[in-house]
């Protein structure tokens, strides 16, 4: 956890007004969060930070290259990535946990950590279903391995219609 301490952010020494961070997020990142969907990347942060008198609005674009394992065909490809977020923490007397969208700072915070809010975002921006593009066509996908599948398929339908027991339930209406 020591190596997330670079993604924080002092904010009391800071001027109001907008002020810009870079992170790079790789590897090393990932694997400070042990049960991370994602183990490499190769991603660009930066964060722009606007004080004001009564909170900070932190906007967050992320791009670049996650290792994603293909849903079809199983290989290994790289997965853009173009995140546009923005979270707000607000200035407060005492900590308040009952927005989870709005983070509470109390006088006695002097920075902020924004690591926990990267890895949110790269984990939520991961496709439910990843795929490689072109199917047999990129040079990540795995032709041999969507052979084997399609064999497999059409195996199973021969052994369907092969079965004499459904054609007695096929004539029930």
């Amino acid at each position: 956890m020591k190596s997330l301490r670079n993604y924080s952010i002092p904010f009391t020494g800071l001027k109001l007004g907008k002020h810009q961070f870079e992170y790079d997020v790789n590897d090393a990142f990932l694997n400070e969060f042990e049960y991370s969907l994602v183990k490499k990347a190769d991603l660009k942060c930066r964060v722009e930070l606007e004080k004001q008198e009564t909170m900070l609005i932190l906007t967050f674009d992320i791009a670049g290259t996650i290792d994603a394992n293909c849903d079809r065909c199983l290989a290994q490809y790289p997965q853009q990535v173009d995140i546009h977020e923005q979270a707000i923490a607000k200035f407060s007397e005492e900590a308040v946990d009952e927005d989870e969208e709005i983070i509470t700072l109390t006088k006695n915070d002097h920075e902020i950590n924004i690591a926990g809010l990267i890895y949110e975002y790269i984990n939520v921006a991961l496709p439910f279903i990843t795929v490689c593009d072109n199917e047999g066509n990129t040079p990540y996908c795995d032709k041999e391995m969507l052979d084997k599948l399609n064999k497999l398929t059409a195996n199973n339908e021969q052994n369907e219609q092969a079965d004499p027991r459904w054609d007695a339930l096929k004539n029930i209406k």
